[in-house]
């Protein structure tokens, strides 16, 4: 008698799982909760700050962190010259900050990889004329070609998002063309071009997938990159401007007041501080994950 054991029910999906998961890949925590953080105040910045970023309370001016000395826990992170409160202003700028950021890396991205893998793949008279483009690209100092490209289109929150895409597409280009020229001299590419299939399926269908892993960690680590650049920006007023609220604008506003209301600079610097070293210690364990050799 022949006994078959029957499949169990599939394992239930448990959030203590795939934490302890996390653990045991070596993932950074901390940086990830914060990412988390950032994507949260981004979404649902309005539903859960304190106050509105631009509703002043002029009996609460440069009032302090709650734990200081004439604090109130009405304002835990303190007030601004005009009473607006720190810790919603906080919120507001990470919504500017994560949403000029994805935009600007998800159509450099996409511009990136499809002239990368163009120039990769194709080669010949196209692989000459792009990478040349590139090579002028990647030579510019990126924050002095942003402060020229601004001068130029103006300041707002489209600009700031066309600019860095115009300063972050070469590197997406050069990175996948360096992946499609390893990729493509693989045996399962060969034997694709032998079963006939057409150059362009072979590209897109078995060459680009397996370049997707570096692409997914360059992003991750722009994010942290276009964050200081849209942060430097709105420091020397060349970014977003009123009514909407930036790190950088608000570390501007704050620099002068340092001696008598240090908070106001602190916060700002702290969230970009912050920011970048999450998202930079996020990139650096995705590249360990998908690239054991790099480690």
């Amino acid at each position: 008698m022949t006994v078959t054991a029957t499949p169990g029910p599939p394992p239930r999906f448990s959030i203590v799982r795939s934490v302890r998961s996390l653990f045991h890949r070596g993932a950074p925590i901390t940086a990830l909760l914060f990412c988390g953080l950032l994507v949260i105040a981004a979404v649902a910045g309005d539903h859960i700050a304190p106050y509105q970023m631009e509703e002043p309370d002029f009996a609460a001016s440069l009032a302090p962190p709650f734990w200081m000395e004439g604090g109130s826990l009405s304002h835990l992170l303190g007030t601004d010259q005009l009473g607006r409160d720190c810790l919603s202003r906080i919120i507001a700028g990470a919504r500017i900050s994560l949403i000029t950021a994805a935009a600007a890396i998800l159509v450099a991205g996409t511009a990136g990889v499809f002239l990368g893998l163009l120039a990769g793949f194709f080669g010949g008279l196209v692989e000459a004329v792009l990478m040349r483009i590139v090579d002028a690209f990647l030579a510019l100092p990126f924050i002095l070609m942003a402060l020229a490209l601004v001068a130029a289109l103006g300041s707002g929150v489209s600009n700031i998002v066309l600019v860095m895409i115009l300063t972050n597409w070469a590197r997406y280009a050069r990175l996948v063309r360096a992946e499609v020229l390893s990729i493509k001299e693989r045996d399962f590419v060969t034997l694709a071009r032998i079963a006939g299939v057409t150059p362009l399926r072979i590209a897109v269908r078995h060459v680009l997938p397996n370049a997707m892993n570096s692409v997914a960690v360059l992003a991750v680590l722009d994010f942290g990159r276009a964050i200081i650049l849209e942060s430097s920006l709105s420091f020397l007023g060349l970014g977003v401007q009123p009514p909407d609220v930036s790190w950088g604008s608000m570390l501007a506003d704050g620099k002068s007041e340092m001696q008598f209301a240090w908070w106001l600079a602190v916060w700002p610097g702290l969230a970009i501080l912050l920011s970048v070293l999450s998202f930079n210690s996020v990139g650096d364990w995705l590249k360990g994950r998908f690239d054991p050799r790099s480690g």
